[in-house]
């Protein structure tokens, strides 16, 4: 082996165990997203017959669980389990509710609020997507869609209780 392919070699190695070591630390590639919403009947209706999310399980923590851990001060609920598709490789949007309203308006733009503003989701055609919206009264934002290149567009939408839910894909 000559001395150039040897010091590629090297390199390569330390750059891949890098990478390795890097991502070591996480034992999923997936986030898991928790969304409180004020009415969870009308937040399913929205994700699953509007964007086309489908019900991928759910559970329920208990009084005891949501004490020791901090979630709820010992409040117990459940938790709806949505994906873009049942599979294991798909990041789940965990819903809850707890019956009551935000204490925050519902933001006009982004940069209305802190916290989580919106997600991206990547879809083949918004046509099919842009008809379920519709038929349930939501409104596209702005002069959405908004041609991104000769193929994709952006819509953008807000759930029931103002998350921005941004859509990309082509129109046919």
């Amino acid at each position: 082996m000559n001395k150039y392919f040897k010091c590629l070699l090297f390199v390569w190695a330390m750059m891949a165990t890098k990478t390795t070591l890097a991502q070591s630390a996480f034992s999923s590639k997936l986030i898991s997203i928790g969304v409180v919403v004020s009415d969870l009947d009308r937040s399913l209706d929205f994700y699953l017959n509007g964007i086309g999310m489908v019900k991928a399980g759910g559970f329920s923590l208990d009084k005891d669980f949501t004490t020791r851990s901090g979630l709820s001060g010992g409040v117990p609920f459940s938790i709806t389990v949505l994906k873009l598709e049942n599979s294991p490789e798909a990041n789940e949007w965990k819903l809850m509710s707890f019956g009551k309203k935000a204490n925050h308006p519902i933001p006009k733009f982004v940069q209305d609020d802190t916290g989580m503003q919106y997600i991206t989701i990547q879809v083949k055609s918004l046509k099919p997507i842009m008809e379920r919206l519709a038929k349930q009264k939501v409104k596209f934002l702005g002069s959405t869609p908004t041609p991104l290149n000769k193929d994709q567009h952006f819509l953008l939408v807000q759930d029931p209780d103002g998350n921005f839910v941004e859509l990309i894909g082509t129109l046919d």
